[in-house]
């Protein structure tokens, strides 16, 4: 890691005043893709009464322990919290890591854990201190550093990219390379030039895991060239195999330098809205952050960090949402079958569906919503156009699993029988 993080970290005072605001905007490709999929087919009376299969919000009941945990802690709301976490958050995370993952040496809840006003803010405001911590990049002047994206992606990836001044610079993840990032096609000019990388596994939207010998690939990569691993693992409890994801700080070594792993409850525990998450690993990353989040970040309620911790103690209801999505996925094995490129997901609770015989992808999206009356995601706004013109994403729609098993076995039985 650089000599920067021995600086007066990021100058908080002139950050503002510091920042290069010259980044161009983002093309309408940047543009929310739930945006753009509302204007695709605004005026359009559904066919059908309608199913939502476009956003990926679990609807799953919560956790009974949640209102009495909540309850038990109203009083909290009458402090303000510490950027860093409660000391009872941070514990039962560093336990439940433990737990879940053959870790190299156990977690530091000092110093490798920070909370999160769940994953989507961590992973943007992670771009901003990153390229501030790692050592400058080398290379011609005029070029941007970069950060590496996979392509599709999670939208937060490429504005957190552009807020921090850094070229995205966009990873096809296709069938070909089994939906993840291909590394040997990664120039070493690039890696040379890179702050960060982000990477999802469970992935969004094709549900690929990444196996250990990729992650540690990736590590491998990150000491080499100096650059951080941005390790999107929120879908890590959704699973379809025997065996669990693995997760980056399993590949990280001792001291887990250049990797940060970020969780929610969002997925895990289907609590969308309690907002809370984590991230954890490289100390010395994670304490640069820290300095960046005590004046720019969301803080995060100590009742809710304690409602968290609760569901970071308890696997049973994980458990119970597991079966309930392996359920839907076994009707999307009954009612699909070999259509459309269908093979069950690793990880996830999304269908990648190849309709490219059909149409575009927005034309198929359009179709499906004016006839059948289910919504879903052209597969083209969760992608990038690469530099030969290509779409990972085109042709592709992505539906979420997440409504109950009958209105997901409705809009199966729908799409099955509009496009045969």
């Amino acid at each position: 890691m650089c000599a920067g993080a021995s600086r007066e970290l990021f100058r908080m005072s002139q950050m503002t005043a510091q920042h290069d605001v010259s980044v161009p905007a983002a093309p309408a490709g940047g543009r929310s893709p739930f945006v753009r999929l509302t204007e695709l087919i605004a005026g359009i009376e559904p066919g059908k009464p309608v199913i939502n299969l476009s956003v990926g919000e679990p609807q799953h009941p919560i956790p009974g322990f949640v209102g009495p945990v909540l309850a038990a802690n109203l009083a909290a709301f009458g402090r303000y919290p510490a950027n860093k976490g409660s000391d009872p958050f941070r514990a039962a995370v560093a336990q439940w890591l433990g737990r879940r993952y053959a870790l190299p040496q156990p977690i530091d809840p000092d110093r490798n854990v920070l909370v999160l006003a769940g994953t989507r803010e961590g992973l943007f405001l992670s771009a901003l201190a990153a390229n501030r911590f790692v050592a400058p990049r080398p290379g011609k002047s005029g070029v941007l550093p970069a950060m590496l994206i996979p392509n599709p992606f999670y939208a937060v990836y490429s504005a957190a990219a552009a807020a921090a001044g850094c070229e995205p610079v966009y990873l096809p993840a296709t069938e070909a390379t089994n939906f993840l990032p291909d590394l040997d096609a990664v120039a070493e000019t690039t890696w040379a030039r890179t702050v960060a990388i982000y990477l999802a596994s469970p992935s969004n939207p094709q549900g690929a895991v990444a196996g250990l010998d990729y992650l540690k690939r990736l590590v491998a990569l990150a000491r080499r060239f100096g650059f951080l691993i941005f390790s999107d693992e929120c879908y890590s409890e959704i699973y379809n195999t025997a065996a669990r994801p693995h997760g980056i700080l399993e590949a990280a070594g001792p001291g887990y330098a250049n990797t940060v792993a970020f969780h929610s409850l969002s997925k895990r525990s289907s609590l969308p809205g309690l907002r809370v998450g984590f991230a954890a690993g490289d100390d010395k990353f994670l304490a640069a952050f820290l300095e960046l989040r005590n004046v720019a970040a969301p803080q995060v309620p100590v009742a809710l960090q304690q409602v968290a911790a609760a569901a970071y103690n308890d696997e049973t209801h994980v458990e119970e949402n597991r079966r309930l999505y392996n359920a839907k996925f076994d009707l999307a094995d009954q009612i699909i079958g070999d259509r459309y490129g269908y093979k069950r997901p690793a990880g996830g609770f999304f269908l990648w569906l190849d309709m490219s015989a059909y149409g575009t992808s927005e034309a198929v999206t359009k179709k499906l919503w004016k006839e059948a009356g289910v919504r879903v995601v052209p597969g083209r706004y969760l992608a990038r156009d690469q530099a030969d013109g290509s779409n990972p994403g085109e042709g592709y729609i992505r539906v979420a699993m997440v409504q109950n098993k009958d209105a997901t076995a409705e809009a199966l039985h729908r799409l099955v029988a509009l496009f045969g």
